[in-house]
């Protein structure tokens, strides 16, 4: 008859009751993660499963190869390995740890930013910012465990990077240009800005050698970054998200210039408070500009919410300023030269 005692000294029983527990600390550690996840999203299923994604295998990950670790150690099988097998375990758990910190560090760094105005979303370049430092810290901790010395492979390092930065200048301007345009943030990610005529929508990414820029057409225009930080920006959503917008017009110099300004207030008045994308407190302006080769110039003044509302808001204004023009028989005249033929 088979004894207690005697089951718990069979090296592959306890093999197998490690891993059994491992797995069911490992099962309860999902768990719990799922639910810290559940509990920080909120109602957002998609964030929730985001943080799970993230999180989860690298710690399966880590838990399983621990347990696995310790599960060897009962098998006499692997006594003359247990030198070799502590030490890859350590380098993969090392990394695995690394990459655990570094996943918790840019989720956590990406809400905080979610959470500061004008910081909506992480700009690539700083998530890999981070990630690179951790792996540094990582690599040093292995270096350290196998009693290696750095010197000989730091001064390696400070001559091969010599080589590399004379090789990358081009590239290692464009990311400091990067870390230059974060750190002073004339421009966020989300922002809409112009450079010329030409270039001008919406910043989606600042990444380490460029900028990504979504144009009005929708396609996406990519910059580098130290020609972006030596430009003129023009930068629609700084200091506030909402801007002016002028809308120039001109009309016959016959026209009653009172009734003018009256009727373009009203319609302007009207859209501000009707259109999509309009400033509903805000009150219109109309100034004269000056006289023109064939109208009086004019400009008014509306107001929107977000500089890409704008093209909607001037669209509307002058469809319902033309129509009530030609209600009121106010005349927006065409170009006219006069020719005298003098004899």
């Amino acid at each position: 008859m088979i004894s207690f005692e005697s089951l718990f000294q069979n090296e592959y029983l306890i093999f197998s009751i490690a891993i059994i527990i491992t797995l069911v600390i490992m099962g309860v550690c999902l768990i719990i993660l799922k639910k810290i996840s559940n509990k920080i999203a909120g109602k957002k299923k998609s964030l929730s499963k985001y943080l799970f994604r993230k999180l989860g295998l690298p710690i399966f990950l880590v838990i399983l190869m621990g347990g696995f670790y310790f599960s060897l150690q009962s098998l006499s099988i692997f006594q003359n390995y247990y030198k070799q097998l502590s030490d890859i375990f350590f380098v993969i758990i090392t990394i695995l740890i690394a990459t655990v910190i570094s996943r918790i560090i840019n989720i956590s760094f990406g809400t905080y930013l979610k959470i500061k105005k004008g910081l909506e979303r992480s700009p690539h370049l700083i998530s890999s910012f981070f990630s690179i430092i951790i792996y540094l810290f990582a690599l040093l901790i292995i270096l350290g465990y196998f009693q290696l010395d750095v010197t000989p492979l730091l001064a390696g390092v400070g001559v091969g990077a010599l080589a590399i930065g004379l090789a990358l200048q081009s590239t290692l301007s464009n990311f400091f240009a990067g870390m230059h345009l974060i750190s002073d943030r004339p421009i966020d990610v989300g922002d809409y800005i112009e450079i010329d005529e030409n270039t001008k929508g919406t910043i989606e990414d600042i990444g380490w050698r460029s900028t990504r820029i979504r144009t009005l057409a929708d396609n996406l225009l990519i910059i580098p970054n130290g020609k972006l930080a030596e430009s003129n920006i023009t930068n629609f959503s700084k200091p506030k998200q909402d801007m002016s917008l002028w809308v120039p017009c001109g009309v016959a110099y016959d026209s009653d210039l009172k009734k003018v300004e009256k009727v373009t207030l009203e319609v302007a008045k009207s859209i501000q408070q009707t259109t999509d994308g309009a400033v509903k407190d805000f009150e219109p302006g109309f100034r004269f500009k000056e006289f023109g080769d064939s109208n009086i110039d004019f400009i008014t003044i509306l107001r929107v919410s977000d500089p890409m509302k704008r093209f909607a808001v001037r669209n509307e204004f002058i469809i319902a300023l033309k129509e009530r023009f030609d209600k009121e028989r106010i005349e927006i005249s065409w170009p006219i030269r006069k020719i005298y033929n003098v004899k």
